[in-house]
């Protein structure tokens, strides 16, 4: 889904959407930005770079003095070359990495963001764009946020297939 797509969900569900970012955006788009600390795997940096992305493109940002913030990470296969890299290491009697074992799950990548950019709100995962949006509206209806970064990530079951994210940042409709 693009974030084309996504925002369209949003706005479906009566949500307003505050900014949008994705990976890629353009045919420059070629190297995704390494993100320290994570390794083996395209899912959290397609996250991170997505997120960065469309939490600059919102005026006032969204973390440190802004409203709670929560972070919603989709995904229908989570972080799958990370899962394949540990299935690997498990059936060969490798040793795994401590890093490895930090990022198979994806929420890593949820608490990364939230802990780099002051995100206080909800970290919260699921397996595809509706129930994302479904999510964020729950957590902006109850309270529990004032905003939330919907993150979407698409890595290929293929090698060499095409990987994408895309994010907006929500808001409930009367409100920012």
């Amino acid at each position: 889904m693009s974030a084309d797509g996504l925002r369209e969900l949003a706005v479906a569900a009566g949500l307003r959407v505050l900014a949008a970012g994705r990976w890629p955006e353009s045919a420059a788009d070629v190297v995704l930005p390494v993100l320290p600390g994570f390794v083996a795997s395209s899912f959290s940096p397609l996250a991170a770079e997505a997120a960065r992305r469309c939490l600059d493109a919102h005026p006032s940002g969204a973390g440190a003095g802004g409203p709670v913030t929560a972070v919603v990470v989709a995904s229908a296969l989570g972080d799958l070359a990370g899962a394949v890299r540990v299935a690997g290491a498990v059936d060969g009697g490798e040793r795994l990495g401590p890093l490895l074992f930090f990022q198979a799950v994806p929420n890593a990548v949820a608490g990364h963001l939230a802990a780099r950019r002051d995100l206080t709100g909800p970290v919260v995962c699921v397996g595809d764009a509706r129930s994302g949006v479904a999510v964020a509206e729950g957590l902006l209806a109850d309270g529990d946020a004032g905003l939330a970064l919907l993150v979407l990530v698409e890595q290929s079951a293929v090698p060499g297939g095409a990987e994408r994210a895309a994010a907006v940042l929500l808001a409930p409709p009367d409100a920012y």
